[in-house]
């Protein structure tokens, strides 16, 4: 029996942060604007609008990197609670239209309108409704994917940004996929890109054309799916839930740290930090990670488990602790520390983001 057609719908909202920072101040509206932290306390770009991108400024770069480029760039610091805020309002028109929405982070979600469009109305007159709806209730615009399957609704929203609706009908996702090149495939990142180079494989077509057996040997045990998927073919459901993994907490220095006392102090916050949203969610972990960065940008974790399952300061602290003090050396400096916790003993149903009082996000699902 032939499978029944899905439509699934990928909605992101273009240049989230920076958008609502220009919505709610008309005064930056049309000029380039970062948000992020500042370039003397090694800021990086959480988000640029449209403007600062035509200057090459990205997100993740870092800020001093964004000012040189652009020395006229308006910097906002990021307010969370604000975009967390407008992040509701804009899920809460999705799930007006399905209930089988999954948000991917504040400002992307997968939604599932197969019944919708059942009913009688027409994939694109479900994607422009949804555009419509959070520009005039919200304020602000959405690229719009919609395919049979997420990993091609993912691709197709991004194919015409700012303010894109693209479909990819039924029949047509791998003809509309072969001349990509591989990275547009969510799985394969700038390692995996290579290896394929290697083999003479650049676009998803080059890939489709690929055997089970080559993509298991060359990918592990995702090629056969990240074979499907450059076919067009992808059955993964649209999760109303995430089951998080993992619970972590990271802090970024102002200047490096030597001192073995201050990193274990800081540690310690860290611990805190991470045990109290452990405790607030009922859930323990056996396994303790602790993540580290040198001066020179060298990043490493280091990870131990444990006999048995904890979720209180003082026994993940011992633990983080001993990880931390192996690496403790004269003349090491570290630019950052990071803590996580996972192994939990059973699936918990976590929140998503977490945020200390500052309303920095400190952890969740990974």
């Amino acid at each position: 029996m032939a499978e029944s057609i899905r439509f699934i719908v990928h909605a992101d909202m273009d240049a989230f942060y920076a958008s609502v920072e220009q919505m709610d101040d008309p005064e930056l509206r049309g000029h380039p604007v970062v948000v992020g932290g500042s370039p003397d306390q090694r800021g990086v770009v959480a988000a640029c609008s449209y403007e600062a991108r035509k200057y090459g400024i990205r997100s993740a770069m870092p800020m001093r990197t964004a000012l040189r480029l652009c020395p006229n760039v308006i910097r906002v610091s990021p307010r969370f609670d604000r975009y967390g805020q407008v992040s509701e309002q804009v899920m809460a028109i999705f799930r007006s239209v399905t209930p089988l929405v999954q948000p991917l982070s504040l400002d992307e979600a997968f939604l599932d309108v197969t019944q919708v469009v059942e009913s009688g109305v027409s994939p694109e007159e479900v994607a422009r409704s949804l555009k419509d709806r959070v520009k005039e209730e919200v304020g602000l615009v959405v690229s719009v994917g919609i395919a049979t399957s997420k990993s091609v609704a993912k691709i197709a929203s991004d194919f015409d940004k700012p303010d894109g609706l693209v479909m990819v009908n039924p029949g047509t996702e791998q003809a509309f996929l072969a001349p990509l090149p591989v990275k547009r495939l969510s799985g394969i990142g700038p390692s995996t890109e290579q290896r394929l180079a290697k083999e003479g494989i650049t676009t998803l077509g080059d890939l489709a054309r690929q055997t089970e057996t080559w993509a298991g040997r060359l990918l592990g045990k995702r090629g056969p799916e990240l074979l499907a998927m450059s076919r067009g073919r992808d059955r993964r459901l649209v999760v109303t839930e995430r089951v998080a993994k993992s619970v972590s907490a990271e802090t970024t220095f102002s200047q490096d740290i030597d001192d073995p006392m201050e990193m274990g102090d800081r540690l310690a916050r860290l611990c805190q930090r991470v045990a109290r949203r452990l405790e607030n969610s009922g859930v323990m972990g056996r396994t303790v990670t602790v993540k580290l960065r040198l001066a020179d940008f060298t990043t490493f974790t280091r990870a131990v488990t444990l006999s048995s399952p904890v979720n209180d300061t003082l026994a993940i602290r011992e633990a983080a602790q001993r990880l931390l003090e192996k690496e403790l050396s004269p003349g090491r400096s570290f630019r950052l520390l990071g803590l996580g916790i996972s192994n939990f003993g059973q699936s918990h149903q976590l929140p998503l983001f977490d945020q200390d009082s500052r309303g920095h996000n400190v952890g969740g699902a990974t």
